[in-house]
């Protein structure tokens, strides 16, 4: 039975930096098999949210609590992945050296054994097929044996992707993932998202408007630490506070 239910949901969260408050009292909560999309403008607190659920910042006020009731407060960068949580940060990090394949066996297999072990090591039947499976989702299988640094930035961003969903995260973290790339590139990146929205949970921070249209059922925005609108696309669009907070008297679709 599919859980139901919030997966992570972050409360009266505070991180200060020497005064200055990245999140300020932040109140966030995502669904289970969730694709939430995060907005705002440089500066919000964006990445500092991402920092926070993934344990690279200690918040000083507030509860993150993962699943039922599991706080990731005090815990380790390595014990919240574990946990199942992934993030995919902005810039692709890759073995460039090696292939496609290698890539996703090496993380299939977990960084803690080392490049070397996995590369000497051979992948059981069952690693193959999800290794293949993985390669048909993120539209690589006629690449698997190209050298990781041979692919397009856009490839690259997938193939990160599915390096991360081989660890089997029950919630992924996505930091402006398509930056850089082709119109082609972010379209089909969009479909990527949304496919894994079927078996993850998922929060995309973007700047992109056109993208977070495309993917979004619900977009949270945020300003100053805090957030200032919640809700489908057209909700968040017309909201005069967002619209004052970007743009001015400019179109949103520019964000």
């Amino acid at each position: 039975m599919a859980e139901r239910g919030s997966i992570i949901y972050l409360e009266g969260v505070t991180v200060e930096y020497d005064g200055f408050k990245a999140l300020d009292n932040l109140n966030f909560i995502v669904d289970y098999y969730e694709l939430r999309v995060v907005i705002g403008p440089n500066g919000a607190g964006k990445t500092t949210l991402l920092d926070v659920i993934s344990g690279k910042v200690k918040p000083v006020a507030g509860r993150v609590i993962f699943g039922k009731d599991t706080d990731l407060i005090g815990l380790r960068e390595h014990e919240i992945a574990q946990l199942g949580i992934g993030r995919k940060f902005q810039a692709p990090s890759i073995y460039s050296n090696l292939t496609v394949w290698e890539n996703l066996d090496l993380s299939l297999r977990r960084p803690s054994k080392g490049v070397f072990a996995t590369l000497l090591g051979k992948s059981t039947p069952a690693e193959r097929e999800r290794i293949g499976e993985t390669l048909e989702t993120i539209g690589l299988k006629d690449k698997a044996y190209l050298r990781a640094g041979a692919l397009s930035h856009g490839e690259k961003q997938w193939l990160e992707i599915g390096m991360v969903i081989l660890q089997d995260p029950a919630l992924l973290l996505v930091d402006e993932p398509v930056a850089g790339m082709t119109d082609r590139e972010t379209e089909q990146t969009g479909v990527l998202l949304k496919s894994l929205a079927d078996k993850h949970a998922i929060v995309v921070i973007e700047h992109d408007m056109e993208f977070v249209r495309q993917i979004a059922h619900i977009v949270t925005v945020l300003h100053e630490g805090t957030v200032i609108c919640e809700g489908p696309v057209e909700k968040v669009q017309a909201d005069p506070r967002v619209v004052e907070i970007y743009l001015g008297h400019h179109k949103i679709a520019h964000v």
